[in-house]
């Protein structure tokens, strides 16, 4: 008797049914691939097990069962529209490697369909390969299934293909034999032919066994395999439709849970209108999707598996707007997800704060831009109509897609409803051009982290001027925008990315010295630098993101350097080439720099000496920097030749190129370097030059960090705060700090010494007369007693006392101090010959007071934390002695 069984109850019955079978039930791999470059995303059952069928890994066990998560989003166009297709789903499988075969699988499908499901016998319809008629005796003979019951399919005279024989190319291969349920003639076409194989809902396939016994070699051949593997597939989705008795993948009782959210936040009602229920359906299928995704770890992006996921975000996105669901509402969605599967997958409640916020922010992003994207469409439409064109070019179709995030399907989509449609081969066109540009310049150099491949397909031509040693803010035309791997035509409100203009006054990190950040304006918005670098080309890419509005290639721009920051830096960098300078005149010119780092915060200076600093070296480098900064050195820039720079006695860098013209900097007589970094004007303007550290970073290199200006005047005003509120707290001031701590100090060992004798005198006095409680264990005297109130010094050392009265024998102590327990034993040698152990003593009865311990035979301690156990633990003390007297 057929019952109707939910989803996580059939999971589970499927997966006990293989295991009483011998079968090894596995958890679902990632949808992620292993190993396994030929795949996206997992679309089968099998797919994560091709290492054991193909013998590339041993399997954990010759039978295994699985319950897969799969992604296939090859009919994508179609989710929605039809209640059939999805894009996630869940395969159940048994497989067998090299280990049972066709005659077990049978039966095993049939005894699960029919006495573990109670589904009737009648309403299952086998399927085999026409020239299996081995499988089919054995559906015959062995099952009892009559063979008007069978359908055989043959392979297609033309093109050789058949749905009843698996195979690939070349390599193992072999035929399948179905099980179809009938569902009745109520989802039937009506057709008097109707049987299996039909088009229609009626029949449906509920099960798949595949026989891999051959190996294929691609051309028709065929050799049998010594090893035959079973492979069994069995969509979860569709038998839960056969068992609830439902029209659809989307009536079953998870989908229907999901379903049923996105009515609710919509206020639509399903089976009511025909185009709200595609964007009912698709909602529901997508956000599965995109839940398991998101749990195993794949992220939205513009690539790969992570293109998929940004895609299926959108469009479900796209139609809850569709619907007039106002705001974000995937996150809604998705808790109904994850409460729903998290019995299969407890992952999902494990990463669900995770999984929201990933969905959240993309869907938050998305919003941002898909208004303005729809305006543009809407534009396209309009020009179409005007033009009389009913195609969208494929160029336009990339462009909605690389600017606004527009995955091409919800374009299509959306040109559908007006009756328009685009060129996809254009598309494509572009879209292969792209991952051309990409391919191609992937090793070329690196860009905020990763391989950079964005900049090489610029125009040689265009490079950058530098203009900010003179002036912190500049105007220019946007010449390039760009994201972390592709060249765009505008950035949009939360974009991360960059742009490249032909003049800046940002100085992008080179020499140590660290980018400039600051705002790049135009009319319709405002782009935030927080970071400037060089790139291939000699072109300067501003770093950072779009704050509000968009910015677009071709626009003016207003490019302001952040002046505290830039400010900072500059006496930073100015610092550090008169600490290069001041190091050489203390430690002597084998000093040369070995890196160096400046921004607005400090400066790191690496250099080549072979001692850690003494404190006096460091002073006297601190007091010759300082000097030069009062000084009021002016800062001179000269440009010159190589040759010309050196002759005036200028330091290059250890090991640097140069090209023909040079820029020297030069403090004076002082200080003169090869530098192509922004300074001080003037010495005076770095106003102070603090030493915060000195340590070793290699052999023979040292690093010095300091911190110049502000920041150094702000150190000092830190370490007076925190020294007058030392002071307080020891009622001094800060002048008389030194002489009143070490006057409490000496005060503060005393007392400890005054305390330590109190404790022990009190220790006795507690204790009283115990000599009475002294017992005699086989010819050894025990002293086993407690005593309230004393840390474990204190109870050693009344341990000391007691010994001295008690002569040759064992003293047991313990006492409760603070909520814990303390434990020592001690032995005389008289009674360690006699077999007397004091570290097995504590070892006996620790446990009795929550703790554990251990020790020397003459003395050892224990801690607990159970007072209560105290008295068992003494009165305990007595037996475990008598068992090691000899």
């Amino acid at each position: 008797m057929k019952k109707s069984y939910g989803v996580n109850e059939l999971r589970r019955m499927y997966l006990e049914f293989f295991e009483s079978k011998g079968h090894l039930a596995m958890k679902s791999f990632s949808l992620v691939p292993h190993n396994d470059n030929s795949l996206l995303l997992i679309n089968a059952g099998m797919a994560p097990l091709k290492p054991y069928f193909t013998g590339q890994e041993v399997p954990p066990r010759r039978r295994v069962t699985t319950c897969q998560k799969c992604v296939r989003t090859g009919d994508i166009e179609n989710v929605g529209k039809t209640a059939r297709h999805l894009t996630f789903f869940e395969m159940l499988g048994n497989f067998s490697f090299g280990d049972y075969f066709k005659h077990e699988a049978i039966a095993w499908s049939w005894e699960f369909l029919t006495e573990v499901l109670g589904l009737e016998k009648d309403r299952l319809y086998p399927s085999i390969y026409g020239e299996d008629d081995e499988a089919f005796d054995i559906w015959t003979k062995e099952v009892g299934v009559p063979g008007d019951r069978i359908t055989r399919f043959y392979r297609d005279p033309k093109t050789g293909e058949c749905d009843n024989f698996w195979e690939h190319g070349a390599g193992p291969c072999g035929p399948c034999s179905e099980i179809y349920y009938d569902r009745g003639e109520k989802y039937g076409c009506g057709k008097p032919d109707c049987k299996v194989g039909c088009d229609c809902d009626r029949f449906m396939e509920v099960w798949n066994n595949v026989f891999t016994q051959f190996n294929g070699d691609g051309h028709g051949g065929y050799t049998e395999l010594e090893h035959k593997n079973i492979d069994t597939g069995m969509g979860l989705e569709r038998l839960a439709v056969v068992m609830q008795d439902v029209d659809s993948v989307f009536d079953i009782d998870t989908m229907k849970a999901i379903r049923d959210k996105v009515c609710e936040l919509s206020g639509k009602k399903y089976h009511v209108d025909e185009m709200d229920d595609v964007s009912i359906r698709l909602i529901t299928d997508h956000i599965r999707s995109s839940t398991f995704l998101i749990s195993d770890g794949v992220m939205p992006s513009n690539e790969g598996r992570g293109y998929v996921l940004r895609r299926i975000i959108r469009r479900a996105a796209m139609h809850g707007r569709t619907l007039g669901i106002q705001g974000a509402f995937l996150g809604k969605i998705a808790q109904v997800v994850i409460d729903e599967s998290k019995d299969g997958y407890p992952e999902l409640e494990e990463r669900k704060d995770f999984i929201l916020k990933v969905l959240t922010q993309e869907e938050e992003k998305f919003a941002k831009t898909i208004d303005q994207g729809l305006g543009i469409l809407a534009d396209m439409e309009e020009h179409m109509k005007a033009d009389g064109v009913k195609v969208l070019s494929g160029e336009d179709a990339f462009k909605l897609y690389d600017t606004y995030g527009f995955p091409v399907d919800l374009t299509a989509e959306i040109l559908e409803e007006k009756g328009f449609t685009y060129d996809e081969a254009g598309f494509e066109s572009c879209m292969e051009a792209q991952r051309q540009k990409a391919r191609g310049a992937r090793k070329e150099t690196n860009y905020m982290g990763a391989d950079a491949n964005v900049y090489n397909d610029i125009d040689s031509e265009i490079t950058t001027e530098f203009t900010g040693y003179d002036k912190l803010t500049d105007t220019a035309e946007i010449a390039f925008l760009t994201t972390s791997d592709d060249v765009v035509e505008a950035l949009s409100d939360g974009d991360k990315g960059s742009v490249i203009v032909p003049n800046t006054p940002f100085y992008a990190t080179m020499g140590g010295q660290q980018g400039d950040k600051g705002i790049i304006k135009t009319e319709s918005g405002t782009f935030v630098v927080e970071d400037t670098v060089k790139v291939v080309g000699n072109r300067y890419a501003h770093v950072g993101y779009v704050s509000e509005g968009m910015i677009r290639t071709g626009e003016k721009a207003t490019l302001s350097v952040d002046t505290k920051t830039r400010t900072n830096t500059c006496r930073n960098h100015s610092a550090t080439h008169l600490l290069q300078k001041a190091l050489r005149e203390v430690l002597g010119t084998h000093v040369e720099q070995a890196g160096s780092y400046q921004d607005a915060e400090r400066t790191r200076f690496d250099f080549s000496h072979f001692s850690a600093m003494t404190a006096e070296e460091l002073k006297r480098v601190e007091d010759i920097v300082n000097e030069k900064i009062n000084e009021a050195i002016e800062v001179r820039t000269d440009i010159m030749t190589v040759d010309e720079a050196k002759k005036t006695g200028a330091m290059a860098l250890f090991g640097e190129k140069y090209g023909e013209k040079v820029r020297v900097v030069s403090m004076g007589d002082f200080s003169k370097e090869f530098c192509g970094g922004t300074h001080v004007k003037n010495t005076s303007d770095i106003k102070a030059f603090k030493i915060l550290s000195e340590s070793g970073v290699a052999a023979g290199v040292r690093r010095i960090e300091a911190i110049t200006g502000d920041n150094v005047f702000a150190y000092y005003s830190n370490m007076e705060k925190e020294l007058e509120e030392a002071a307080k707290v020891v009622k001094s001031t800060p002048a008389n700090l030194k002489e009143r701590l070490e006057h409490l100090i000496a005060e503060m060992k005393a007392l400890q010494s005054e305390n330590e004798s109190l404790k022990s005198k009190a220790a006795k006095d507690a204790l009283g007369d115990v000599m009475d409680q002294v017992v005699d264990v086989n010819g050894i005297k025990l002293l086993a007693t407690s005593v309230d109130g004393v840390d474990m010094n204190g109870l050693r050392d009344l341990g000391d006392s007691l010994k001295e009265k008690l002569g040759e024998g064992v003293i047991v102590l313990a006492s409760s101090n603070e909520g814990k327990v303390n434990l020592v034993a001690m032995a005389t040698d008289a009674a360690i010959k006699s077999g007397a152990h004091a570290g097995n003593l504590i070892k006996a009865i620790a446990s009795k007071v929550g703790g554990g311990g251990g020790g020397r035979p003459n003395m050892a301690q224990a801690g607990g934390k159970n007072p209560a156990g105290i008295p068992d633990a003494i009165a305990s003390v007595k037996d475990a002695l008598s068992g090691m007297i000899k």
